[in-house]
């Protein structure tokens, strides 16, 4: 079997379930040694209700091939963050890509509330789950990225557009970490690594088939609720997404930008577990009319460049 990532570390900052584990698992099947993170662990879980932990994705990243190791961190403290950093160093010497996908918002999240009756508390936590958790644990892995001489971070994120999200804190959290990205990218573009956003389409994960009643193996049966979950696609789809996307040697040419699953199943051809290539995008496009799907192309990039700081600092950093 090739194993195209074979001597490569990865770390997936919130490992435990979803896109998160599909990722670890997917870098495990390239050969990868792959640090999943979170908090949900066998001893100590975080999650209500949920029975995912850490140890359990490490497990079957090393089934799939590669090599799991699951340390419980909170990467919304830089210290728990600085010692896991420290740590990857010493063991492995080297780190070839991070990908953020520390969320833990779902219960936080009040869909069918306007932002004037939305409670503050959750929204202020959740803007430190899912972003500022994500700029400290960039901030402490960009150094190690960078010896690697083409290191790359993934931000993961939910659509590849600049449309609303439904509401106010979710919006603010999904367009962020595609803007991290952006920034990421322009700050690190000298030093060998890149930086991309990088969206699933409608995600059948853990928590989405509990919640149509139905397991991986009897998952259509859910299409007869909800139409569109016939268009779904394992967390492991994207998690090939972001396989490939490390085994290119010529992904700074995307850096900067944000990418879906289905757009890079059409660019290098993987496929889902079962065979299968679902496509958000054109079942968008011909379930809700032409347009609805608008990725950002080039013309928005070119917005984002080209500005004052552009212009008086060319160089910098």
């Amino acid at each position: 079997m090739e194993a195209p990532l074979a001597g490569r570390v990865a770390l997936v900052a919130g490992a435990t379930r979803g896109a998160g584990r599909g990722i670890a698992c997917m870098l495990g099947e390239a050969g990868a040694t792959v640090y999943a993170t979170g908090r949900s662990t066998r001893e100590q879980g975080a999650t209500p209700g949920r029975p995912e932990t850490i140890e359990e994705t490490a497990e079957m990243v090393s089934a799939l091939g590669g090599r799991g190791i699951a340390l419980r961190v909170d990467h919304t403290m830089p210290d728990q963050v600085e010692t896991l950093l420290a740590r990857i160093e010493a063991d492995e010497g080297r780190l070839d890509l991070l990908v953020n996908d520390v969320w833990g918002g779902d219960a936080l999240t009040e869909f069918g509330t306007p932002f004037w009756k939305l409670s503050l508390e959750n929204g202020r936590t959740l803007l430190e789950r899912a972003v500022f958790s994500h700029v400290v644990t960039a901030r402490h892995a960009a150094p190690l990225l960078m010896r690697t001489g083409n290191g790359l971070i993934v931000e993961i994120t939910d659509g590849d557009s600049y449309q609303y999200r439904g509401n106010l804190f979710y919006d603010l959290v999904k367009t962020s970490v595609i803007r991290l990205a952006f920034d990421f990218a322009r700050e690190l573009r000298r030093h060998g690594v890149s930086a991309v956003a990088l969206t699933p389409g409608f995600l059948r994960s853990e928590a989405m088939l509990e919640r149509f009643g139905v397991t991986e193996a009897s998952w259509r049966d859910a299409v007869a609720k909800d139409p569109h979950f016939a268009a779904s696609e394992t967390p492991f789809f994207v998690g090939r997404a972001v396989a490939a996307l490390a085994a290119d040697p010529a992904v700074s040419r995307m850096s900067g930008r944000v990418l879906s699953s289905w757009a890079l199943s059409d660019e290098y051809g993987f496929a889902d577990m079962d065979g299968s290539r679902p496509h958000w995008g054109r079942y968008a496009e011909a379930t809700f009319g032409a347009g609805i799907s608008r990725s950002c192309d080039d013309a928005f990039y070119d917005y984002w460049r080209g500005g004052p700081i552009d212009a008086l600092w060319p160089d910098w950093p």
